[in-house]
């Protein structure tokens, strides 16, 4: 079955969206894009042009192209700021809709996308694309494995300096609403916990090229005591870490450490004698199935693929607002100055 597709939101986001069902045989047989939506209708029609969308309906209002195009499926890839106007027009019409990150711009509206589309009937789901790296199932596998026991802690560094120019160098908390989302959420699914509450420190250090929040060091409790901790920075010049950060996950046999890129160790307690007993190096298995780490492509397989079955997709609005929980309660901690309850 092909399914028919509007995309709303035409910047540079929604290239990666496309680029990832033209360059995949499956997606691209089974989507259609119908409809192009943008505020600024000459962004469409460029988009339009550089992907060979041939008889696509452009307009600037999503209701509009909606009804001409009767479209089955939104991807909706705006602003948070405008993603619950869009969300609940698309679930309205009877879509299902694959939303760009954040799930929303606050707490209240996402709760209320649930609602909307549990009242729909539809699935809501949201491109969490990092959870879909190579880097992150093959921790998530070690770790579900038991090799290095039950996770007692997890430990994130991110540092890097990247001099973007353009809305993130303007956003308030950005650092936290842009990227530490990614990281907050790939904890989530490796130790398979639930956070339940979190103190964070934010700062915009000196030297910074953002106007608020380019640096937060957070602590968040989770399920079963596990500590999950996130250094970051976004301007920190010098020898980098990963994108995906660098990670420590305490097991109550071992450790497993990743660099977010290619280096991977592991190991268990040796069996040495005196204050320290060395370590036995354990292999850490490459992901079951290739196609779960393909980024974009994963995780738009794994929304169509709830959509003929039924099944909720893995980053399903109810599952990804833990996550979202996870940023707004390190904002509101940094704001208090104490520990808060996660709300989700």
């Amino acid at each position: 079955m092909t399914y028919s597709v509007v995309l709303c939101g035409c910047g540079a986001m929604a290239k990666g969206w496309l680029r990832a069902v033209q360059s995949t045989p499956d997606l691209r047989d089974a989507l259609r894009i119908v409809g192009l939506v943008d505020l600024n209708e000459d962004v469409a029609q460029a988009l339009a042009a550089e992907f060979g969308l041939a008889d696509v309906v452009i307009g600037t209002d999503l209701q509009t192209v909606l009804e001409a195009t009767k479209a089955e499926i939104v991807f909706d890839v705006v602003i948070p700021a405008a993603r619950h106007v869009v969300v609940t027009t698309a679930l309205a019409h009877g879509c299902h809709v694959l939303s760009e990150k954040p799930m929303a711009n606050s707490m209240e509206e996402a709760a209320d996308l649930l609602k909307a589309a549990a009242k729909a009937g539809k699935i809501h789901s949201v491109v969490q694309n990092r959870r879909f790296i190579s880097g992150v199932r093959r921790m998530h596998r070690l770790v579900e494995s038991g090799a290095i026991g039950d996770i007692t802690a997890i430990h994130c560094d991110f540092f890097i300096g990247p001099h973007f120019g353009g809305f993130r160098e303007k956003m308030d908390n950005v650092l936290l609403l842009d990227m530490a989302i990614h990281t907050f959420d790939a904890a989530r699914y490796v130790s398979g916990k639930t956070p339940l509450s979190v103190y964070c420190l934010e700062t915009n250090p000196s030297g910074s090229w953002y106007a608020h929040g380019a640096s937060a060091n957070a602590v968040f409790r989770f399920s079963d005591d596990v500590v999950f901790t996130y250094r970051g920075s976004w301007c920190a010049e010098g020898e980098r870490t990963s994108w995906e950060s660098a990670w420590r996950i305490v097991g109550t046999k071992g450790m497993l450490t990743w660099d977010g890129e290619d280096g991977f160790k592991a190991s268990v307690a040796g069996s040495e004698d005196g204050l320290l007993r060395g370590f036995a190096p354990v292999e850490v298995p490459p992901p079951s199935r290739d196609e779960e780490t393909h980024g974009h492509a994963s995780v738009i397989a794994d929304f169509l693929d709830a959509i003929r079955t039924g099944r909720a997709p893995e980053t399903a609005g109810e599952d990804n607002i833990r996550s979202l929980a996870m940023v707004f309660g390190a904002i509101e901690s940094a704001r208090l100055g104490r520990s808060v309850e996660l709300a989700a």
